[in-house]
């Protein structure tokens, strides 16, 4: 497209050269001259133009330039845009998509001659290089849209604070360097290549960089449909996107865009009737201002996309140093699709929210972690605050996360660790119907546990729940502390640590689970998607997937058809099928079966399901972890405070009195709530189960308990 013509009533049309530039543009000779422009006059011109030609000759010519920082978007697993990440915000557009009112604009006022100088307008120049030399500083300085874009390709490629101040020095070296590039740059590109280019790097006030962006931002449509008042407002920006901004200073934006307009008509790009109707308009009246949102914290899902974000910044896949990372973050350009279940995600917040809201009184925090088993996608991750760094009810901590991933330190698990003892024991020979002596308070003797070269001292535990003899079905149902550390010591202290590392579980501060020999009691400090996770493994019939947000990342502009990267699922045995199918057979007649008192009897799911309740000696932390053959979930409740400075007893929640909370009181019925919303509108499915003596699922018929000399359990939390 072709826009320049003979100016009409311009300044440069009606004034004549100096004599002393007329002088400089005959003895000049090809490009030198064009530098020698840039050299203060102290020699006289034929010196200037022999300095010039030695300096620019030595010049490089060849711009990199690096593809532009653009949006990166992030998506829910069916595609629906769940935040938006920029360094700066820029969506790259072809120049058959820019309004040619928005092309005639930025022409009129910032490069006339565009059409017709080869990257260099020598009489601008000259004009500039007088002016700047009589006022002895620095007035006009000249550029073209070439030598713009070169200026605004080296501030974007610059990486540190010093290299951006170099790029914008307005010295002679740095001019000479401009013309070098942008004379090279126009032997290589169409004008309006070069327009274009120009056109999408820009930047033009209110953080939107390139003209697609800004059109969006100040007037709600595209560059495409941008009127001549519209874009001579845009093009008026460019040389001063503070000052000229027309969402703050409206006024000074209104002035400067009538001097467009005015440049506009004077090259007849537009009609004087549409210069008079232009400038009639206020720019306000003009403006439909778009905020784009920008980060995780404007996310409906904050925690979620933290998350993702920090599986990237972690991942050496994504660049070998974190600042490679975070590049690959900021100068975006990418699609992030994650494992995000619509679904899930808003049935994990409702129930979360709705039992105990962000600003209750009683700060209680609650956080839940969903997991699909086979491939170990995280299909939720919600708590119950907001993102925010101050006020009520806000946090920018992931509580259903490990810390390097965003959240804290982690919780105790309480009794949800029992499930590891459970798979020890199967795994370690211990028939599920031996029954163990499970005395209210017991001392345990001193010894290895199982464990080679180790020796633990004597350990007494007492019960909370019931009290008798005990087999694995029953001690498991009753949640029986006495009857764990028994079954603990008997299959291996050792043996059981192992099993959880195998499943995945880990401390939320990254380091080792401890092997001490409350470890069956939950006594370490873990995240919910970690717990998650380990019992996803049980329900994959003993194969671990590593938990990940992310599916795949496309290039968006290449449509989003171009793959980056696919995260295909990373799955390994853990536990044999026949020790994790029992497990899962044992847990069933917590939820379901027939016996009295089970701990997650509430918790049913009217479909084959497992679960376990988790409440701490001190109350610091209450729990409960379960799944179905397709969907595993974990819920902590507690205070984000400090668990055992804030106990869960006697506490007001949402207006309800508790003298103690226990792993049934709150987490069960939002585990219930999250599960049957995540799983509405799904058949049930049935666990495929290949157990070891006879166990079966207690939904498919009850797991078989031989008779038994337990007591009667007491009502049980």
């Amino acid at each position: 497209m072709a826009v320049s013509k003979t100016p009409k009533n311009s300044a440069d049309a009606r004034k004549p050269l100096s004599g002393l530039a007329r002088i400089a543009v005959v003895g000049a000779i090809g490009g030198a001259i064009l530098a020698a422009m840039a050299v203060p006059v102290v020699a006289g011109i034929g010196k200037a133009s022999d300095v010039a030609a030695e300096q620019i000759g030595a010049l490089p010519a060849e711009l990199a330039t690096p593809p532009l920082p653009v949006r990166t978007i992030m998506e829910d697993a069916d595609g629906n845009r769940i935040a938006t990440l920029f360094d700066e915000n820029r969506i790259e557009v072809p120049l058959k998509k820019i309004s040619p009112n928005m092309q005639k604009a930025v022409i009129a006022v910032e490069d006339q001659r565009f059409y017709e100088h080869r990257g260099v307008d020598i009489q601008g120049l000259i004009r500039a290089q007088l002016e700047n030399t009589a006022s002895g500083s620095i007035q006009q300085g000249a550029s073209t849209l070439t030598m713009q874009y070169v200026r605004n390709v080296l501030v974007t490629a610059a990486r540190t604070p010093e290299q951006v101040q170099a790029a914008r020095e307005r010295t002679t070296a740095r001019k000479l360097q401009e013309i070098r590039y942008a004379v090279q740059l126009e032997r290589e590109l169409s004008k309006d290549e070069i327009l274009n280019r120009y056109l999408n790097i820009a930047y033009f006030g209110s953080g939107a960089y390139g003209v697609e962006a800004a059109s969006r931002r100040y007037f709600g449509h595209s560059a495409k449909k941008l009127s001549p008042v519209e874009a001579a407002t845009l093009a008026g920006v460019v040389q001063s996107p503070v000052g000229f901004d027309p969402l703050v200073n409206p006024e000074a934006a209104q002035v400067r865009r009538d001097e467009v307009l005015a440049k506009m008509e004077a090259q007849d790009f537009i009609t004087p009737e549409q210069y008079n109707k232009a400038v009639a308009k206020s720019v306000q009246d003009t403006l439909k201002p778009k905020q784009i949102s920008n980060g995780c914290a404007e996310s409906d899902y904050p925690f979620y996309c933290d998350y993702a974000v920090k599986q990237i910044l972690n991942d050496p896949n994504y660049g070998k140093t974190l600042q490679d990372r975070e590049d690959f973050l900021k100068r975006g350009g990418v699609v992030i699709r994650t494992a995000m279940q619509p679904k899930a995600q808003a049935a994990a917040t409702n129930a979360v929210m709705n039992t105990i809201p962000p600003k209750d009184p009683s700060k209680k925090g609650a956080a839940i972690a969903m997991v699909t088993p086979q491939t170990g996608e995280v299909v939720a991750l919600a708590q119950n605050r907001v993102w925010g760094t101050k006020g009520k009810g806000k946090t920018t901590y992931n509580y259903a996360v490990d810390q390097k991933d965003g959240g804290t330190t982690g919780m105790q698990a309480g009794s949800t660790f029992k499930i590891f003892t459970i798979a020890a024991g199967i795994e370690a020979g211990v028939s599920p119907y031996r029954v163990f002596d499970s005395a209210d308070d017991k001392t345990f003797a001193a010894g290895p546990w199982g464990c080679t070269d180790n020796y633990f001292g004597p350990y007494t535990v007492s019960n909370s729940t019931s009290s008798g003899q005990f087999n694995m079905l029953q001690g498991t149902a009753f949640s029986v502390n006495t009857y764990f550390v028994g079954l603990e010591q008997a299959a291996g202290l050792c043996r059981t640590v192992d099993i959880a590392k195998r499943t995945g579980m880990t401390l939320a501060n990254g380091g080792e689970l401890p092997t001490v020999q409350s470890f069956t009691l939950g006594s370490v400090e873990v995240s919910p998607l970690a717990l998650a996770t380990s019992y996803a493994t049980m329900a994959n019939h003993g194969v671990y997937c590593k938990p990940h947000a992310i599916t795949k990342i496309t290039d968006e502009r290449n449509s989003g058809k171009k793959i980056v990267s696919k995260v295909e699922p990373q799955c390994r045995q853990a536990v044999s099928r026949e020790v994790a199918d029992s497990t899962t057979a044992i847990l069933t007649a917590v939820v379901d079966g027939g016996i009295g008192g089970r701990t997650g009897a509430a918790m049913s799911l009217g479909r084959d399901v497992t679960g376990k309740t988790g409440t701490t000696d001190t109350s610091a932390a209450v729990w409960f972890a379960g799944y179905t053959p397709s969907l595993s979930t974990a819920v902590w409740v507690g205070d984000p405070r400090g668990g055992f400075k804030y106990p869960m007893k006697n506490v007001y929640i949402n207006g309800s009195y508790y003298g103690q909370v226990f792993g049934s009181s709150l987490p069960g019925p939002i585990w219930k709530q999250a599960m049957q919303g995540a799983l509405a509108d799904t058949p049930p499915e049935t666990f495929e189960l290949q157990t070891l003596y006879g166990l079966r699922s207690a939904r498919g018929g009850g797991s078989y308990i031989p008779p038994t000399t337990a007591a009667t359990p007491s009502p049980t939390p």
